[in-house]
């Protein structure tokens, strides 16, 4: 049973850049996929960004494409993921998810396992 703590969360300015941890514990690490999905209030979850096991493959939204950077240990166990030239859009709950799978899957339907969700809030 995969267990996923994310920290890193806080308050930046438009523009500012803020880097959010997931450690992982319960499972062997390197057997997942993982990924970063978001939810603003009053909207669906939303995918932002997958990792594979071994680190060499991503995917990214659109929405995010070339300001956020996913990076995994799997040494320490943790995924990371860096977040520059933040906006007022990014703003919402970001939750790390594992998927005990090949490829990345961009629907939350298919992770099994979830954090508990960092605050990010960007001000305009």
């Amino acid at each position: 049973q995969m267990h996923l703590v994310e920290s890193g969360g806080g308050l930046v300015q438009t523009g500012g850049s803020l880097r959010l941890s997931c450690a992982a514990s319960g499972g062997v690490f390197a057997w997942y996929v993982m990924a970063w999905f978001r939810q603003a209030p009053g909207q669906n979850r939303e995918f932002v960004v997958g990792i594979s096991r071994n680190g060499e493959n991503t995917d990214y939204s659109d929405s995010v494409k070339g300001r956020f950077t996913i990076s995994r240990d799997n040494a320490k166990n943790t995924v990371y993921l860096q977040m520059n030239n933040l906006k007022p859009e990014d703003t919402a709950i970001y939750y790390c998810a594992a998927d005990q799978a090949v490829t990345i899957s961009t629907s939350a339907y298919a992770f099994n396992f979830w954090g508990q969700g960092t605050q990010v809030t960007v001000s305009s």
